[in-house]
């Protein structure tokens, strides 16, 4: 399937609104990811991506058929971690298993390399997690380890892992 990567534009809150808005979805993801999925948690959401892109992130648009079906971002950490970024990601319920996200992982990823001076990018899929975890690994990243019992979620207690993806291993 045909996507774009783009930057986030305000005219994407709608579209946002209404991919992001999935118990699904924010399963899988960290609490700061809302539930449900407002209008007004699009406008904060694209702000935040606008002023803060290019300085030590990336955070794209996900386009499908003209509208914004996802979200996808790169992290630049700091302290003793700044030659290191965190992968984000997600992407509407109806484009899942279509390839898309692989995709978009390796064109993010060879773009943060080629933008920042870091050796590494890393992602933290919750261990249940088989199918954000089949897209890294379609991605060239490799499994470093899993973290038991170290995430809280909903009410329970579950593991995540570790992926990274150096940069000698993308091929830009």
């Amino acid at each position: 399937m045909e996507f774009v990567l783009r930057n986030w534009n305000v005219r994407d809150v709608d579209d946002l609104a209404k991919a992001a808005d999935n118990p699904r979805i924010a399963a899988n993801l960290r609490n700061v990811f809302p539930s449900p999925y407002t209008c007004a948690d699009a406008r904060w959401y694209i702000d935040d991506c606008l002023s803060k892109t290019g300085r030590r992130q990336i955070c794209h648009a996900i386009e499908v058929n003209k509208k914004a079906a996802g979200s996808i971002g790169i992290f630049v950490k700091d302290d003793v971690y700044e030659k290191s970024a965190e992968l984000g990601y997600w992407l509407q319920e109806d484009y899942w298993r279509q390839g898309i996200m692989s995709q978009a992982v390796g064109m993010i990823c060879r773009e943060a390399f080629s933008t920042f001076d870091i050796i590494r990018i890393y992602a933290e899929p919750f261990a249940s997690n088989k199918g954000s975890r089949g897209v890294l690994e379609k991605a060239g990243f490799t499994l470093e380890g899993l973290m038991r019992n170290g995430i809280y979620k909903n009410g329970r207690i579950d593991s995540y892992c570790i992926y990274s993806l150096l940069r000698e291993e993308c091929k830009l």
